[in-house]
């Protein structure tokens, strides 16, 4: 399967979809007189709009690397979730504010508008489609391993929750009357915290990724039991991890035997090589430093520094 293919074939899966359901939406919110709907709307334009982004981005990703971009172009991925992030934020401060200005206007005697049945029908068939979208690409993001595709996900369901709470406001503004109306302002209001909440996590990663974070610990455990299973291999210092895109990349310094040949110490190195990839994946970047375990000095090893004898 050709992963950016497919990525961008889940992609534009969703950006169509949100522009029927953005179209829709503005329809029913003009139509049914309802100022939930129009913000849920425009939660939905930000979708449509960061879909675009990932759809003609993934493409840039998946170049293969070159002699400017000796790594490949992954980080793209991260650069495309941190858009995402920072939509989500845009779209959620917006409603925020607007619906705690109607809130607002309410208790200072302002009359809100009854929203109509359209719009109760528009949030109803959002809150479906956005979660079936959210399952359809979370399943995908997490077998291709792409963070963009994951972001989205998220994405999606934060404009399922959006809509839950317009869902929410406009049936009790629709059925209560006049006096609940202050309902369909308030349950967006409250939706907000959910959209900070996809959010936030989504910027952590992926700023993460461009700052060139270190992997979780449970991942560099995992690759220093794998440096130390292969035979002859005595300890290892200086081990330094990071992600780009789908791939990581380990830069490490393994220490063995000092009078072990040229020849055999490659082919150790190349079997440290080979466990990672069988572990990581083919795309793995792996730089290995091959030392005489007599030339570590005292106290070198530090944080990353292991042997043997001490696990």
């Amino acid at each position: 399967m050709d992963r950016m293919k497919k990525a961008r074939a889940v992609t534009l899966t969703g950006l169509v979809l949100n522009l029927v359901l953005t179209a829709l939406k503005y329809a029913a919110g003009f139509l049914g007189a309802s100022a939930a709907m129009i913000a849920d709307a425009t939660h939905s334009l930000s979708d449509l709009l960061t879909d675009a982004v990932v759809f003609f981005g993934l493409e840039a990703a998946s170049k293969p690397a070159d002699s400017s971009h000796p790594y490949g172009h992954g980080k793209i991925e991260a650069i495309l979730a941190a858009l995402c992030g920072f939509s989500l934020l845009l779209a959620g401060g917006g409603i925020f504010l607007s619906g705690m200005k109607n809130v607002a206007d309410f208790f200072r005697g302002a009359s809100l508008p009854r929203p109509g049945a359209i719009a109760l029908a528009a949030a109803l068939l959002s809150v479906l489609s956005k979660e079936l979208l959210y399952r359809y690409t979370i399943v995908w993001g997490r077998r291709l391993e792409s963070s963009a595709l994951i972001a989205k996900a998220w994405d999606h369901r934060s404009d399922a929750f959006s809509s839950i709470g317009t869902l929410a406001g406009i049936s009790g503004a629709y059925f209560l009357g006049d006096r609940w109306s202050v309902l369909d302002p308030l349950a967006a209001v409250i939706v907000t915290y959910f959209i900070a909440k996809a959010a936030l996590p989504i910027l952590r990663d992926s700023l993460d990724e461009l700052i060139e974070a270190s992997l979780p610990d449970e991942l560099e455990e995992r690759l220093r039991k794998a440096i130390l299973s292969v035979e002859q291999v005595e300890s290892f210092h200086k081990l330094k991890t990071r992600r780009i895109g789908s791939a990581i990349a380990v830069d490490v310094h393994i220490q063995m035997d000092g009078k072990l040949s040229l020849t055999e110490a490659h082919d150790i190195s190349r079997r440290v090589e080979d466990e990672l990839w069988r572990l990581f994946g083919g795309e793995t970047h792996i730089s290995l430093h091959m030392e005489p375990r007599s030339s570590i000095r005292e106290g070198e090893n530090g944080r990353t520094g292991l042997s043997r004898m001490r696990l």
